[in-house]
């Protein structure tokens, strides 16, 4: 609880600091209206790479298991094609800091910016929203309590979980395994 209430003070506090103020129903602490947020999911393409080769529109696609395996190295493979999981820490999209955009690694579907990752301190790359038609997601009880896991729309490849610990303005985590992802920086 109490790196929740952290992750929260600072997500407001770079909110505040960027001049977005987001008004809260007073009654259960939620937004009412997520400007903020509608902002960062209008304007993902801004920083998007002019000449980045990206998927452009989320239509499945489908290709067999032994394709993926030659397609994928073996760590992604795990994580996209059989919902592997990688260990915490190990990723170093934890420390990617430029501005530029998140793809899936199975099939270039831009997923994330660098404006909506935050550091969750997991040891997971975590994000509080996603670009609008990104992913699917579906109820996991494999550790008992059951869990929203998510899967990208376009190739179907599992990403990670989705939680209620992260910062306003959304109080999400999207917790991303750095082996599904491949990182775009913006190019100045």
């Amino acid at each position: 609880m109490e790196r929740r209430l952290v992750l929260q003070g600072i997500g407001a506090g770079l909110l505040v600091g960027a001049g977005i103020v987001v008004a809260a129903d007073p009654k259960k602490g939620a937004p009412v209206k997520n400007t903020a947020v509608e902002q960062l999911q209008n304007t993902w393409k801004s920083l998007l790479a002019k000449d980045a080769n990206v998927a452009t529109d989320a239509s499945p696609i489908v290709r067999s298991d032994d394709e993926w395996r030659k397609t994928l190295n073996s760590a992604s493979y795990t994580v996209l094609r059989h919902e592997g999981t990688e260990p915490p820490f190990t990723s170093p999209l934890n420390d990617e800091h430029r501005a530029g955009v998140f793809v899936c690694a199975g099939c270039t579907l831009p997923l994330f910016t660098s404006a909506m990752k935050f550091d969750s301190g997991t040891g997971w790359p975590s994000y509080f929203t996603t670009i609008p038609g990104a992913f699917q997601s579906k109820s996991d009880t494999k550790l008992i309590l059951p869990r929203t896991e998510y899967h990208c729309a376009k190739c179907g490849g599992h990403h990670g979980h989705v939680f209620d610990d992260g910062p306003e303005p959304t109080g999400l985590r999207y917790c991303n395994n750095g082996v599904a992802l491949r990182f775009i920086p913006l190019k100045a």
